[in-house]
């Protein structure tokens, strides 16, 4: 095995995680001006979105089995050029049904990172809280650039050039993976370099089901204010969104730029402590968050905003290594394929229509953030079933060459 292989299958991870983040935001922010070109409410916008978004995680499943049998890096070859290429039609596109369906295109081959890069990733990763939680940080990236780049585009070229550029990008990032493939600096690792214990059935079936509901809230609650937020800034931030576009992205860029950084420390206490203690904690934080983000404006929003999507994302180190202890090593792509069913498939469904009809109805945001608190707080509650977990004790020092 090539001594560069590990390291170089982490990076390609990492930004992989960036580019399957990027097209979602995009369009977010392109929607402030697809809504005057097009004829269309803000609701009817938001809704071209809907099947990509519907596609990005019910075909994870499909993705992630694919990987197990067959190649996970095949599988992320795949990823870059038809995400990319997806990217560059849907900049080009002239009619509502025509971006739906590209953006739809680019949904079904970013349905692929999730289950597949995760599970390549945790396989070589030995502190898997920490491996999980830098590649989290640059999922976080991913919005965050892209609300900056996407706003930036927008202002001097409009919003086509948004998704073109961008998606060239990851098609050329595509082409070098390949080339590193085909070169043998990049193979595959069909066991995993931490061994845990074995669990009961009895325990898989009880987390399974847990993780079914609590995954569904903060799918919800991630979906739902990541298609707001520009929105809401545009409306309660006036003072900071007069410049346009541009101005907007910079607000949601510092958002999901520092809650993606701040992830590495969610990361880390998935290591140290109790899971189950670490993700029920993570819910809670954000029910008082949201409870103010429905009713305050100006730059304080922000802040509570920042805080908000920190403790959101924050969930998710504690949520991945629940998946990768619970579920069969040979069968991790599909178990985190079958997860992101329905934390981004019907999540996203049910979160982007819900803030779209509940805007559409009162003509602000109030009764958005008072809902996705509920859900924050029961999935806090249920948390509770969740089997026990000891404290955890930090790894030994990984091996030379291998990723962490």
């Amino acid at each position: 095995m090539s001594r560069y292989s590990a390291p170089l299958s982490m990076g390609f991870s990492c930004v992989a995680h960036s580019y399957s983040h990027l097209f979602a935001p995009i369009f977010y922010i392109a929607v402030l001006a697809l809504e005057p070109e097009l004829g269309l409410s803000h609701g009817e916008a938001v809704s071209l979105i809907l099947v990509s978004n519907i596609l990005f995680g019910v075909m994870a499943p499909l993705a992630g089995w694919l990987g197990d049998r067959w190649s996970a890096v095949g599988m992320m070859t795949l990823f870059f050029l038809g995400t990319g290429g997806g990217m560059v039609l849907t900049g080009l596109a002239d009619t509502p049904f025509a971006i739906a369906f590209w953006l739809a295109t680019t949904g079904l081959f970013g349905s692929i990172y999730h289950p597949v890069g995760m599970a390549w990733l945790v396989r070589n990763a030995f502190n898997r809280g920490m491996a999980l939680g830098v590649n989290g940080m640059f999922g976080g990236f991913g919005p965050a650039a892209a609300a900056l780049m996407s706003g930036a585009l927008i202002d001097l070229f409009g919003w086509r050039a948004a998704f073109i550029l961008p998606g060239a990008l990851i098609i050329v990032t595509g082409v070098v993976f390949c080339a590193l493939v085909l070169r043998g600096d990049i193979v595959e690792s069909k066991t995993d370099r931490r061994v845990e214990p074995p669990v009961s059935r009895q325990d898989t079936i009880r987390v399974i089901l847990v993780l079914l509901v609590t995954m569904i809230c903060n799918g919800m609650i991630y979906q739902a204010t990541q298609a707001g937020l520009p929105k809401v800034f545009s409306l309660r931030v006036a003072d900071f969104a007069a410049g346009g576009a541009f101005g907007i992205s910079v607000m949601v860029a510092i958002v999901y730029g520092t809650a993606g950084v701040l992830q590495i420390i969610s990361g880390r206490l998935a290591d140290r402590y109790s899971l189950k203690t670490v993700y029920q904690l993570a819910f809670l934080c954000q029910v008082p968050l949201l409870v103010l983000a429905s009713q305050i404006g100006g730059p304080l929003l922000v802040v509570i905003a920042v805080l908000m999507v920190t403790a959101n994302v924050g969930s998710l180190p504690a949520e991945n290594c629940l998946v990768a202890r619970y579920a069969p090593s040979h069968r991790r792509g599909l178990f985190y394929g079958l997860k992101f069913v329905f934390a981004i498939g019907v999540a996203s469904g049910l979160g982007v229509k819900l803030e779209g009809a509940l805007f559409d109805a009162s003509g602000d945001f109030f009764w958005l953030f008072v809902i996705l608190a509920s859900l924050a707080a029961a999935a806090s509650a249920i948390g509770f079933l969740l089997p026990g977990e000891p404290s955890r004790q930090p790894a030994r020092p990984l091996q030379v060459g291998a990723a962490e």
